[in-house]
């Protein structure tokens, strides 16, 4: 009996191996339509057939998904996904991003947030790129977040059609929190500064991040549009916030330095900035060049330019030079009489100026029409 006990004693190891060698083949099984395994590479192997993962990129978007071992809902997820146009580059982004989403049920959670979508008026290929480009989009709920947020921006930018131009633009929006800047950010504007929404919305047609700043940093904005003597009540603080939230306050020092030191005033770069701000995000270099085109060249008075700031934002190469230099050559010439406005002459749309400074004078001087 000894004996026997001692004998049954030594097999226990291999019996316990067989044991655990047969639950285990038992359990696994080929990774086909909804199927299960036990197999810790289950996802990885997944990844990789069927989207195209690296083995490395795999063995890391996994890790979330070490609990899964069926392909029931990732088959249904990038079948959904490739009917509607997402390729594996897509996919790959996507699902780097939100590995769970593999495990979310089509009917329930992706197909209304596609509807909505395309409600709005998306095309299949910008739905595709909205979403992957910004898959947080996709953990938005239906009636909560998504919707309140695009409310929010087509009341904010006037019309559906803007909110449709800002959706394929900036897909950020959607991560943007509306309690924590957006409302803040309007709330001040609107209160404390006093600028009617229909002046925001312009800006936010061209630059809808700057809503989405820190209320500290806008805080900040008025602060030095204020120091620059453009007052609140202003109809173009709004847009010397924009151009400020853009240029930084070292940049603009520079610029007003260099135009100091071409003879302006700084009362005079102070109405400067309330009738053109933009000129402040000219680089230094084009800044000069112009300055000192036009004061050197042409002839104007500092005074005149800060008047006529608008000079400073056309075009230097395409504009001002090939249009000065067919004074020039009238003036030489003795076919120049009429007296105008460097502003008029500068400004006035290419058709206009063909007809009133060009043509008159092709048959005389036919090398005007190789200027331009």
């Amino acid at each position: 009996m000894v004996s026997f006990l001692r004998h049954r004693d030594s097999l226990l190891p291999l019996f316990k191996f067989l044991r655990v060698r047969y639950l285990s083949s038992s359990a696994s099984v080929a990774t086909g339509d909804g199927t299960a395994s036990c197999n810790p590479n289950f996802m990885v192997d997944y990844l990789v057939k069927s989207c195209g993962f690296s083995i490395d990129e795999a063995s890391k978007v996994s890790k979330p998904l070490d609990y899964v071992q069926s392909t029931e809902k990732p088959d249904a997820v990038v079948n959904f996904m490739r009917v509607h146009g997402f390729r594996d580059p897509h996919l790959r982004k996507i699902i780097s991003v939100k590995p769970r989403l593999l495990c979310w049920d089509v009917e329930k959670n992706l197909a209304p947030k596609f509807q909505s979508l395309r409600e709005l008026g998306l095309s299949e290929s910008e739905l595709v790129d909205v979403i992957w480009l910004n898959p947080c989009i996709l953990n938005l709920s239906l009636r909560g977040s998504l919707f309140s947020k695009l409310k929010l921006w087509e009341s904010l930018l006037g019309s559906r059609e803007h909110l449709l131009k800002l959706i394929k633009r900036k897909t950020w929006v959607f991560g943007n929190s509306i309690e924590n800047k957006v409302l803040p950010n309007l709330k001040f504007l609107k209160d404390e500064c006093g600028i009617p929404e229909d002046r925001v919305a312009l800006v936010l047609r061209m630059k809808p991040d700057f809503i989405t700043q820190k209320l500290d940093s806008l805080r900040a904005l008025v602060v030095r549009a204020e120091e620059m003597g453009v007052p609140r009540r202003s109809r173009m603080f709004m847009w010397v916030l924009h151009v400020l939230h853009m240029v930084s306050k070292e940049k603009v020092e520079d610029q007003f330095k260099l135009l100091r030191n071409f003879g302006c005033l700084d009362s005079e770069l102070s109405s400067a900035v309330k009738k053109q701000p933009s000129f402040l995000g000219l680089s230094r270099e084009a800044l000069h060049r112009k300055m000192n085109f036009l004061v050197n060249d042409v002839g104007c008075t500092p005074s005149y330019i800060a008047q006529r700031p608008k000079l400073l934002m056309l075009s230097f190469e395409k504009r001002m030079n090939p249009r000065f230099c067919v004074m020039e050559i009238l003036k030489s010439r003795g076919l120049w009489t009429a007296e105008y406005q460097v502003l008029h002459f500068f400004s006035v749309p290419n058709a206009k100026f063909l007809e009133k400074f060009v043509l008159p004078y092709k048959d005389d001087v036919p090398e005007l029409l190789k200027i331009l």
